[in-house]
């Protein structure tokens, strides 16, 4: 089912992919009885929700960035795009350690190359993280003038943050507008990708200058 989904949005998976898909489920599947890690388990609804939506924004990703997937959780979107997209550099941020194993499991049972870190974006923004990605993303983690706050600080200056949203986004770029403007962003992309019955909105933010150095603040609001 996955590779006819993936193929209607113009993603070609082989064996090998279908086969770490399994794999990821399998590993997904089976740590969700130890701890909540999602309440979407049939398979079916995993392709849909977890690993087709994680790949919705995919040709928004440049060739060979480096990547840092905010408030990874079960790995969604930075695993599904990592099993596509080999190019790719992820990183995994998380604040919740045990989330945080789950991800260098699944990161070793797939044999693919990535980072899994127990830290808070606020946090990273302050340590060698900072400006050193080519792309940020998050996935039904906040709003976007906190996404903002969380993401923009991590980007190079000529990077960008891709932001999976649900609905309709036009009131919360309107309230996030001066955060964006404050931390070097701009945003020049908003667009809905429909699949399977679900409707995803991709906003892209472009970091045009440095973030200042006070941003972001330690409560982010």
């Amino acid at each position: 089912m996955l590779k006819e989904i993936l193929a209607k949005m113009n993603v070609e998976i082989g064996e090998r992919e279908e086969r770490l898909f399994d794999l990821y489920y399998g590993n997904l599947t089976s740590w969700n009885e130890k701890f909540n890690l999602t309440a979407v388990t049939e398979r079916n609804e995993v392709d849909v929700k977890h690993f087709a939506d994680s790949l919705s924004a995919l040709d928004f990703f440049p060739k060979g960035a480096r990547v840092v997937d905010v408030g990874s959780g079960a790995g969604f979107p930075a695993i599904p795009l990592k099993i596509v997209r080999d190019d790719l550099d992820i990183t995994m941020l998380d604040a919740l350690n045990k989330r945080v194993v789950f991800l260098k499991d699944t990161l070793a049972v797939l044999d693919l190359p990535g980072a899994a870190m127990h830290l808070r974006a606020e946090e990273a923004a302050y340590t060698s993280l900072r400006e050193s990605f080519d792309v940020a993303t998050a996935r039904a983690v906040a709003k976007i003038k906190i996404l903002a706050q969380y993401l923009l600080p991590l980007l190079k200056v000529g990077g960008r943050a891709i932001l999976y949203k649900g609905g309709d986004v036009k009131d919360e770029l309107k309230e996030a507008e001066g955060a964006i403007k404050l931390l070097g962003g701009v945003v020049t992309k908003a667009e809905r990708r429909d699949f399977e019955g679900l409707s995803r909105t991709i906003v892209v933010i472009d970091k045009v200058f440095s973030t200042p150095s006070a941003y972001p603040r330690k409560k982010i609001k």
